[in-house]
């Protein structure tokens, strides 16, 4: 799930995954050059980490979990990897 609040030309994004018994969970991104990011823990289990991006902009992500798979938001549009996966499509 992903919750956006725009501020002028920026946006703070919230992107939460469900902890699912997952040891860890990470986030790559367009936005970074698809470097990982580690997310935080929160006490439901749930994953979760706040990027803040350029409003207009389009990216596309998915989540990484410890225990391996690639895991996009079902909450969002999605598009094919040339890994045979899919990753989310943000429209900010």
């Amino acid at each position: 799930m992903v919750k956006i609040t725009r501020k002028g030309e920026r946006a703070w994004v919230t992107f939460t995954v469900d902890g699912n018994g997952f040891e860890s969970v990470e986030i790559k991104g367009s936005w970074n050059d698809w470097k990982a990011e580690r997310m935080k823990r929160k006490k439901n289990g749930d994953f979760y980490i706040v990027k803040i991006l350029p409003a207009g902009g389009t990216f596309e992500f998915g989540y990484l979990p410890a225990e391996g798979g690639w895991i996009h938001d079902e909450t969002l549009p999605t598009s094919n990897t040339p890994f045979g996966s899919r990753n989310s499509v943000l429209n900010i």
